[in-house]
């Protein structure tokens, strides 16, 4: 692990990127290159709040994805192993998505050797519903007027076309019930180390990158992208690195405290109960890939009669398939019409999993979690 400071030598990408452009950059580098057939961002199509998971392939359309998308939460570990496995591309994760790449690459549905992972530090994301909202209600702004957000010193910001901005600390919006989702809020993976390379304005220098490099892929990655010619590079001061990890440690910190909220067994079994087994939650999840031969569409599971399904024979099954695969990034509580906290039953499941066997879900660095390894051992 090493750390740099980087930034593009394009004026345009420059005007348009986030905090130096070293990511539209770099991606700039690997298609002009033909080092990848395309590069998988987020693009908005309505509006700011409409983030949409696009393949580029001409480097010229790169522009169009440069900034960030906090109010557009798409998960893209699903979508690379459904529609791109064939494929060398490169992508943009946050931290639960390269978790959920972790976790897929483990189950031979993802190639490492054809991902290049560009990782964004994440202080968490907000669903569009919500963020309209709360721009309407806390900003006294129309949300339509608002051409890019950022969360940075612990405030929601948003810019307007005239340049002029406006913040709201995050710990206000979330105390009104806005803010994060609550999935964000617990998470305490801050920066996704699992990526070749984890970058974010956390630590940088005005107009630049501050990037954290993860393994020898990110090095080459970004030696060549210099060489080239697409970005410039500097060493990073002792006091941007410190301040890179003091802003991580007060991230995780607000996360801990959050995820020491009591919820038991009972308030569990009560949000089990108004399951209707929709199924939309094991459709949506990044590591339930194996849908045609789900246990769940077994016969001896099948329960025809009773509305909700018995808990033990739904939602049971899915606790013991996601207690050592949960990477927490919220899609299930997302799509759930029935308003069920499931990620945060799942994570309450996995954090005893963790206690019991220090394994965590696209995080610890083991090929398989302890239930699949060899080397299994009594607990």
């Amino acid at each position: 692990m090493s750390y740099v400071l980087a930034k593009s030598k394009d004026d345009a990408i420059l005007e348009a990127g986030e905090c130096g452009g070293a990511v539209t950059s770099i991606f700039k580098y690997l298609l002009d290159n033909g080092i990848v057939d395309g590069v998988l961002a987020l693009r908005p199509e309505d509006d700011i709040y409409d983030g949409v998971p696009t393949l580029i392939t001409d480097s010229q359309d790169l522009i169009s994805t440069a900034g960030s998308y906090h109010c557009a939460p798409t998960m893209i570990g699903n979508i690379i192993q459904k529609y791109f496995s064939d494929k060398k591309i490169a992508v943009s994760v946050k931290p639960c998505d390269i978790r959920s790449i972790d976790e897929l690459i483990k189950r031979h549905k993802i190639d490492p050797e054809k991902i290049y992972t560009v990782g964004l530090n994440c202080g968490g994301t907000v669903s569009p519903i919500v963020g309209r909202k709360m721009i309407d209600l806390f900003y006294d702004i129309n949300p339509d007027d608002v051409v890019s957000e950022e969360i940075d010193k612990g405030q929601f910001i948003v810019e307007l076309a005239d340049g002029s901005e406006k913040g709201v600390k995050i710990h206000d919006l979330e105390q009104e019930g806005y803010g994060r989702r609550n999935n964000c809020q617990r998470c305490d993976v801050k920066i996704p180390r699992k990526a070749n390379i984890a970058c974010g304005n956390w630590g940088a220098e005005d107009g630049w990158t501050f990037i954290e490099i993860n393994d020898d892929k990110g090095q080459e990655l970004i030696d060549a992208a210099k060489k080239e010619g697409f970005i410039e590079t500097k060493n990073p001061s002792e006091q941007s690195i410190e301040a890179r990890s003091k802003v991580e440690n007060i991230m995780i910190k607000m996360s801990k405290k959050v995820q020491n909220a009591k919820f038991g067994d009972a308030e569990a079994m009560d949000a089990w109960n108004r399951c209707i087994a929709c199924y939309a939650c094991r459709d949506i999840c990044p590591i339930c890939w194996c849908h045609e031969n789900c246990e769940l569409n077994k016969s001896y599971f099948k329960d025809d009669i009773n509305i909700p399904p018995s808990p033990i024979a739904f939602q049971g099954v899915r606790l013991s398939h996601m207690s050592f695969s949960c990477i927490d990034c919220g899609q299930c509580d997302d799509v759930c019409p029935m308003d069920i906290p499931v990620s945060l039953i799942f994570d309450k499941l996995q954090k005893k999993y963790c206690d019991r066997t220090g394994y965590v879900a696209g995080v610890s660095d083991d090929i398989k979690p302890p239930l699949y390894s060899p080397d299994k051992v009594e607990l």
